[in-house]
């Protein structure tokens, strides 16, 4: 017999198969150095529909050394030319904003949670009482990171973009084994931005198949196409970056959306979730009024009784209110028993046995 797949709950949310898509505003490095930003981009976050905010708890000393060899520097792409120290140092969420960001979600009615990237980080978020963890993409290789997460009984969500699917497989392993069994995976390509044909959102219901658990989506591409479209496959998370301008700059930026698009996002994955409905095999209580407009069949000219039906006389027209269109060939050749006026919607009593 199949398993059934379980729901997962964060912070009393359920999330998965049957429930509306969780939606997640990351606010990673969009803060620009500067918490008043930070709480502006959460009440934001808020005003826009999200359900939860998302941080990333890091320090330049915990994700990498100060180090100015050719490997430390990345090449290519956004961030191009940077060394690791100096993006992740511009990039971090000060570990003492902590509190107050999760204090200003939890005011604003959203979920506040966040990403570590190391033991120390998941030892500090315990002291916040996180309802969940997220382990980002480039850490889903970091399996004793995520035994260290599973540990503490919160659900996991685990980002999967670069990973092959036996690295998904490791991972997911290990948070089962170790945690509570709460895991929800999310679609990612750890592109920045991500090109629209990588995307590849077919991977949601693959993904689900395969490993028999809720997931989402985490997405960089421009604009929130993917988002809605991902929800049509079945996405029961959505996260998004969110910023108040992009032409403030910043690491993230670029692939970010703003407060007003973020709402257009909310909305359109709302509706593209009640639009999946259920398998429907009657009719729909919207379509009832037109059943009267299908075709059936009519009599089109004064018939006398004994007259043979011929397409001179009977025909399949709108409205529906005669006998289906699939009884003509039986029909034709037949007489009327009576006299029947043009414009008569037939039935079985005006024909000749």
């Amino acid at each position: 017999m199949p398993s059934v797949m379980k729901n997962v709950v964060i912070d009393g949310r359920a999330i998965g198969r049957g429930e509306p898509p969780f939606l997640v505003a990351e606010i990673s490095a969009n803060h620009l150095g500067r918490i008043d930003r930070a709480l502006s981009l959460i009440e934001a976050s808020a005003e826009a529909g999200a359900d939860a905010v998302k941080l990333q708890t890091y320090t330049a000393d915990t994700i990498t050394i100060d180090h100015d060899g050719p490997e430390f520097v990345l090449k290519g792409g956004l961030w191009g030319g940077r060394k690791l120290f100096d993006l992740y140092d511009e990039a971090h969420t000060p570990w003492e904003w902590h509190r107050a960001l999760f204090d200003k979600a939890h005011a604003c009615g959203m979920t506040a949670f966040s990403s570590p990237f190391d033991a120390s980080a998941v030892e500090f978020l315990e002291t916040l009482n996180v309802p969940a963890y997220k382990i980002a993409s480039f850490e889903i290789v970091d399996l004793p990171l995520i035994k260290c997460c599973a540990a503490t009984g919160k659900p996991l969500v685990i980002s999967t973009g670069m990973a092959s699917r036996d690295e998904i497989e490791c991972a997911v392993n290990i948070a089962l084994k170790y945690g509570s069994g709460q895991v929800i995976l999310l679609h990612c390509t750890s592109g920045y931005p991500t090109p629209l044909p990588e995307a590849d959102l077919r991977t949601i219901p693959d993904l689900a198949a395969t490993f028999d658990l809720p997931v989402g989506l985490s997405d960089h591409t421009n604009g929130f196409a993917v988002p809605v479209a991902a929800v049509a496959l079945g996405a029961v998370m959505v996260e998004k970056h969110i910023t108040m301008q992009r032409a403030d700059g910043g690491p993230d930026a670029s692939f970010s959306l703003h407060p007003d698009e973020f709402a257009v996002m909310v909305k359109a994955c709302g509706d593209a979730y009640a639009a999946l409905g259920h398998v429907r095999s009657a009719r729909a209580a919207s379509e009832e009024a037109n059943v009267a407009i299908r075709r059936s069949l009519y009599v089109i000219a004064d018939m006398k009784p004994g007259e043979t039906f011929t397409s001179s006389n009977l025909r399949s027209i709108r409205p529906g209110l005669g006998l289906p269109p699939k009884h003509l060939p039986e029909i034709l050749g037949r007489r009327a028993r009576h006299e029947i006026k043009r414009g008569t919607a037939l039935s079985w009593p005006d024909i000749e046995k």
